[in-house]
């Protein structure tokens, strides 16, 4: 049997506030296959968060065992953790995180940047991204000359750019209107049918139909885990464009 890309054991996170403690994880056990594309749900404080940021490598359990890729990550130094995140995952945000006086090209090559890849490299890597969204004729253009939707688009590239195993995706329609957050999810189901395992986390139902399992939290723990037969983004798309 082929080892999960994601394997959590009993994880638990424990916050300090003032005097209280805040049990945001209370022993979570999910096993996430390569190639899978998940939705991760649940309301307000229940947990959805913070497991996308341990997962993410953004963070640290409290106890508990979390392997990514066949490594265990969770002792791990913040160093260490810094290099697995540059190498093997690609975030993407509902604000998009772009910087604002830096076009398209230059704001998907920054992770590029920051593991060293020479500048003509990081250039035509970037750029390739940015065709493989569909945005290569944009490349000049600063994040105010681009719609909510091309913006997105811009940080799905940079996701992508250092080929990473694992996108995660946070909220990352809740910025955007109904056709164009279909648009979104049109392009990571392309990518996941790529080969790439996408975890997104969304209160949104509708956008958790286009995912073929969905995790649902309450009070730090996983009260429900199903596989579901995903809607078809693009077909969605076209029945949209379709003449009346």
């Amino acid at each position: 049997m082929a080892v999960p890309l994601i394997s959590t054991h009993d994880l638990v996170k424990v916050y300090a506030m003032g005097d209280a403690e805040v049990r945001a994880l209370a022993g979570v056990t999910v096993d996430i296959a390569e190639g899978e594309m998940v939705a991760v749900m649940g309301p307000s404080g229940s947990g959805k968060s913070t497991f996308m940021n341990v997962i993410g490598c953004l963070d640290t359990p409290t106890s508990g065992t979390y392997w990514f890729d066949g490594e265990d990550v969770a002792g791990l130094s913040a160093d260490a953790l810094a290099a697995i995140r540059n190498r093997k995952i690609g975030f993407i945000f509902q604000q998009f995180n772009l910087l604002p006086r830096t076009g398209a090209l230059d704001n998907v090559a920054l992770p590029l940047l920051y593991s060293g890849v020479p500048a003509q490299e990081r250039r035509e890597r970037a750029m390739h991204q940015l065709e493989r969204v569909g945005l290569g004729s944009r490349a000049g253009h600063h994040p105010a000359q681009l719609s909510g939707g091309q913006q997105q688009r811009v940080a799905i590239a940079r996701a992508l750019v250092n080929q990473p195993r694992l996108i995660l995706a946070d909220e990352p329609t809740g910025a955007l209107d109904s056709v164009t957050s279909v648009e979104v999810m049109a392009l990571l189901q392309q990518l996941n049918a790529e080969g790439i395992t996408v975890v997104l986390v969304t209160h949104e139902h509708d956008i958790a139909a286009f995912a073929g399992r969905a995790i649902h939290f309450r009070d730090g723990r996983v009260v429900r885990d199903e596989r579901q037969h995903p809607q078809d983004a693009a077909a969605a798309l076209a029945r949209v464009a379709a003449p009346a």
